[in-house]
């Protein structure tokens, strides 16, 4: 028997990272997975997976958003994954900068869950999961200005969502990861002008001396997905190594 057996869940950003080491996690335990992102040729590698079917999506777009929803009969856990790292100051964010990250990073949640959000009150039960970071109202974090603003602000939209729907049979949580290795992690690394410089400056603010693969995280969301975590809602769950200590 899987700790997920018979759930039906809908993930978004699955094509790499944490969200495809969530999806795979999930299938693995049983649930029915409907992993979406907008990177369909790498979102074709989880295809033949048992138990995931895929879904071409981008989460700033309301009309695919509520048309893909229709589609769902039926879902118990929606995993709102989709962001975006912006590197810099308050100085170094530009309005379109804010505007972009403040869109992939909240109001892609803001869409999903609206959208979602129906379907489990008419079932009476429903489970939410955003990410959200260490980098947030958590922990000032140097160079993470917009980035960290709309961390807060999943943070805040996690526990309204709780908050308001508690009484219904709704759960809503967030992940806090501290610094996962990832795709997105490595590119960002390549891309700076020193990369060994910048990988030793990741490495050094981890007191474990190593960053979380992204399985680990997932191990987590299969807690938050699952039936042991039915006491738990409008929580920010951290899974940092000890970061934010």
């Amino acid at each position: 028997m899987g700790r997920l057996d018979g759930k039906v869940i809908v993930l978004t950003a699955a094509a790499q990272g944490i969200g495809r080491a969530a999806a795979l996690a999930f299938a693995k335990e049983g649930a029915r997975v409907i992993a979406t992102d907008i990177n369909e040729p790498r979102l074709q590698e989880l295809a033949g997976h048992p138990g995931i079917q895929t879904r071409v999506l981008d989460v700033t777009k309301k009309r695919q958003i509520d048309q893909f929803a229709s589609e769902v009969d039926r879902l118990d856990v929606l995993f709102n994954v989709a962001g975006f790292v912006h590197h810099g100051t308050i100085l170094d964010c530009e309005e379109q900068d804010w505007d972009f990250s403040m869109s992939l990073n909240v109001r892609s949640m803001f869409l999903t869950t609206k959208a979602f959000l129906p379907k489990m009150l008419a079932q009476k039960s429903g489970n939410i999961i955003n990410m959200s970071s260490v980098a947030s109202s958590l922990k000032g974090v140097q160079n993470r200005c917009v980035y960290s603003a709309t961390k807060a602000a999943v943070i805040g939209l996690t526990k309204s969502v709780a908050a308001d729907f508690i009484q219904q049979g709704i759960r809503c949580n967030c992940v806090c990861p501290g610094t996962v290795d990832t795709p997105s992690l490595q590119e960002r690394i390549q891309a700076s002008p020193d990369p060994a410089e910048a990988l030793s400056d990741f490495l050094k603010r981890q007191k474990t001396g190593r960053f979380a693969s992204a399985e680990e995280v997932a191990l987590l969301c299969v807690y938050l997905a699952s039936d042991e975590s039915a006491y738990m809602t409008g929580n920010a769950v951290v899974i940092d190594g000890g970061w934010s200590l």
